[in-house]
This record gives structure tokens, sequence and C-alpha cells, in this order.
């Protein structure tokens, strides 16, 4: 589905496009209320920051996110796996499969032609009570202004990450764009099946190339053929996808020979906490343990507030990791009333006002 058809159905930024004012992240000034009253419905209507319960619960469980990444890095397939675990699609097809469908979202016959995505398509989905809204982005240099359209409507985004290319150029062109329109990120090391799989390296790289904290929150179990699943280190069990498209989830005790690796992540990932997280930070100093729900609480919260990307991995290729990727981006990835956004009223020199999302005021 092309980008514009999904757009009036996001939140957040997005409504300001009827504004007659230009949004902070870089939207173009809108045309004029035409009469006083429609100037008075606007000003009205984006002034307000009252809301009724049912609809702060409504935006709660709601996502709007993007998947982005170096070209050839799998987000495409991702995405395609994604909407069949959603259960908006029956059958996964995949980019230059045999079978000569293509993904889905690759709409484009071009696209399918030449097995790249070209321009960003958008869809949706539900993931148990939250409802996904998800665009799909191009990561060949040549599209990347389809890649900044998107990222200035989105409240989060998923980075993805070739387990052996790591951060690459378009990489970095990405995450330029993710910090100039103010993007929180998950970080998702996909093709763990592939030959030279190193998430370590590809986590220093996340570290030193985009100079964001980062921390895995989970230990593969195996990498390359031997690549079987991962171990959740919060939760502290193993997570295995079995079935004929890895869609049954299957947990069960950390491997013996993973205890130690895990133990040591989880040390990592608290001191990594420690350095962006106040709560966290107190507990390190005062030489305490962070409880499971303290650590996914100040995951979240240096995640909304772009400090810290955590980082999960899996191969969308071989239907693993994709169901935990789908958790993290609930638990961790804002709502549109905990994003920002702004916009400058044109008919009041240019004065800087609040844009909230709801939806119970007059429009």
């Amino acid at each position: 589905m092309p980008l514009n058809m999904l757009l009036p159905r996001l939140g957040g930024a997005l409504r300001a496009r009827v504004h007659p004012a230009a949004v902070s992240r870089g939207l173009p000034p809108m045309a004029r209320a035409s009469t006083p009253l429609a100037a008075a419905l606007l000003n009205a209507r984006w002034s307000s920051t009252d809301a009724h319960a049912a609809d702060i619960e409504r935006l709660g469980n709601l996502r709007n996110i993007g998947i982005s990444a170096h070209i050839d890095s799998g987000k495409t397939t991702v995405t395609e796996r994604i909407l069949y675990y959603t259960g908006r699609i029956k059958d996964i097809h995949e980019v230059r499969g045999k079978d000569n469908v293509g993904a889905t979202m690759d709409w484009m016959e071009l696209e399918r032609e030449k097995g790249i995505t070209i321009q960003s398509a958008a869809t949706y989905a539900q993931w148990g009570d939250t409802n996904l809204n998800i665009i799909d982005t191009p990561g060949h240099v040549d599209f990347t202004i389809e890649v900044e359209r998107a990222l200035r409507v989105l409240d989060g985004a998923v980075l993805v990450l070739c387990s052996v290319g790591g951060v690459q150029s378009q990489t970095i062109t990405v995450d330029r764009q993710m910090r100039r329109y103010n993007v929180p990120r998950i970080s998702f090391i996909n093709k763990m099946d592939r030959a030279g799989a190193n998430p370590k390296r590809i986590i220093d790289q996340i570290r030193n190339k985009l100079k964001i904290p980062a921390a895995a929150l989970q230990v593969p179990i195996g990498t390359e053929d031997a690549f079987e699943g991962v171990v959740d280190i919060l939760a502290n069990r193993a997570i295995y996808n079995r079935g004929a498209r890895g869609e049954d989830i299957v947990y069960g005790e950390v491997p013996e020979h993973l205890v130690e690796s895990v133990s040591a992540a989880r040390e990592e990932l608290v001191t990594i906490l420690a350095e962006v997280d106040d709560e966290i930070a107190e507990l390190f100093i005062e030489d305490k343990v962070p409880t499971v729900d303290q650590l996914h609480a100040a995951v979240r919260r240096a995640t909304i507030a772009r400090k810290f990307s955590p980082v999960l991995m899996g191969s969308a290729i071989k239907d693993k990791g994709i169901q935990s990727l789908l958790n993290a981006v609930i638990r961790y990835l804002p709502t549109p009333t905990e994003v920002k956004n702004t916009m400058l009223d044109i008919n009041n020199n240019e004065a800087e006002l609040t844009v909230v999302p709801h939806s119970d005021q007059p429009f």
C-alpha cells in the first residue's frame, strides 16, 4: 500500500498536516483556514490538551513504527514475517522468491522485478491488543528521501542490521535521519543464520559508529547454520521458534553452555543502563540488583529518551526472533502521547504550540 494512502490512519504528528502551521519535524506549512469559523475550530483543536480516558487508552494501544536499514539487510523480509505472525497475510512470499509473487510490501512491479524497495509502503497490523501502523522504507541510497518523509511522521523505528555487514553507509544515513526527527529506535540484528554472523561485533559498531549506547537483550543460541533461537537475558529463559513457519513459540531452560554468557550479558546491560537511567544508576551505586520490572522500565525510559537502543536478534528468512521483536516494539517504543510534536502558528508570529493526538476535540 502506498504511504500516502495510510497517512490519514496515523496518529501523533500526522494530524498536524491539516493545520496551517509547520510541524517542527519538517512538515511544510499547510493552507490557511478559509473562514474565521474554520480558523477558530483549528485553534480550539490544536490548543486543547484535554482527552477522555477512553481516548488515552486507545492511544496507549497504538504504535506508529518504521522499518529501516541499509539495503539487503532484510527489512522487507522482517516486515513480511510481521504481517504473517499478526495474521494480516496467510502466506509468506520472499523478495525475489521462486514463486515470482514477491514480498507483500513490494507492491510496485518494478520492485518485484529488481528485488529492492523503491517507495515507502505502509500497512497496519495488530499484535495482541496493540494496533501497529508500519512503514517499510527503502534501503538504497538513491531512495533515501523516502526514508526521510517516513521518519518525520513516525513515533518509533526498528533499525535492522545484517549480522555480517553490520553498520554500513546507509545505516549511518538512516541514523542521522532518526536523530533529526527525534525517533527512538530498537536495533534488530538480522540474518543470524548467515556464515560469519557476529552479533557482538555489530553491537560494538552501533556504539562506536552510531555513537549511541546499546546492549543486547538476548543471547543467541548458536550462530550461522547452528542458530536455533535466543535466550532472553531479562526473563532468563530460552526462546525457540517451532512449526512450519516458526509460528509456535517454545520456552525452555537456558542451555548450560550459555549460562555464563547470559550472566555476563545481563551485567553489561545493567552497567550501560546505569549510565543513561537515574533509577538504575542509584541501584548500581547502592550495589542492589534491579528486578526484571525495573530493567524493563529503564529500557523503555532510556529508549524513548533516545539515550539507548535495545538490541534483539534473529533470522527473518528462517522465521526466528520476529515475535520477540514485536513484543519489544510494544514494550519499549513510545505511544503517540509520549512523543512531543510541535508546530509554528503562522497566524501568531510563529508561536510554538504543542500538537496533541487526541481525537475528541474540534477538528
